[in-house]
């Protein structure tokens, strides 16, 4: 029997991982900016993220990823060539995200490493359900309750 972290360690041989300084590098630098996908739930997504990232729930991210389903979300269909960045809490279901998005055919996805929480650390801007800005204090605690 696998544990979840044996499914982590098993994924990550296999995927590629940047960390957050990295990529906020990539967001300010690029022509084309990637596209952030945020997998968390819809509660931690609402209390902050990443300004522009795209929600979609790490539940219903295949069928997502699909035409013809009611979870469809187009941009992320059309994104299979595209430099895809998948984020979560800390780097663990986004690992497995990114695997199995390899598999349905995503050429240039990778996992944030460390998660929102590596990005909070980072001091990278993070910004709630109403665009608001949320304090670097107010996420640590977030991220460590």
């Amino acid at each position: 029997m696998k544990r979840f972290t044996d499914l982590i360690a098993d994924t990550l041989v296999d995927i590629a991982e940047e960390f957050p300084w990295d990529i906020a590098e990539k967001i300010n630098s690029s022509e084309l900016r990637p596209l952030l996908l945020d997998i968390r739930e819809a509660d931690e997504f609402a209390a902050m993220h990443i300004q522009e990232s795209l929600h979609v729930p790490r539940g219903i991210l295949e069928s997502a990823c699909e035409y013809d389903y009611e979870e469809t979300v187009r941009e992320l269909v059309e994104a299979r060539e595209r430099d895809v960045v998948v984020i979560c809490r800390s780097g663990n279901r986004s690992a497995l995200a990114a695997y199995t998005m390899q598999l349905m055919g995503y050429q240039q996805v990778c996992s944030m490493k460390t998660g929102l929480r590596g990005w909070n650390d980072y001091e990278l801007p993070l910004v709630d359900a109403n665009g608001n800005t949320v304090p670097v204090d107010v996420a640590d605690d977030f991220f460590t309750t």
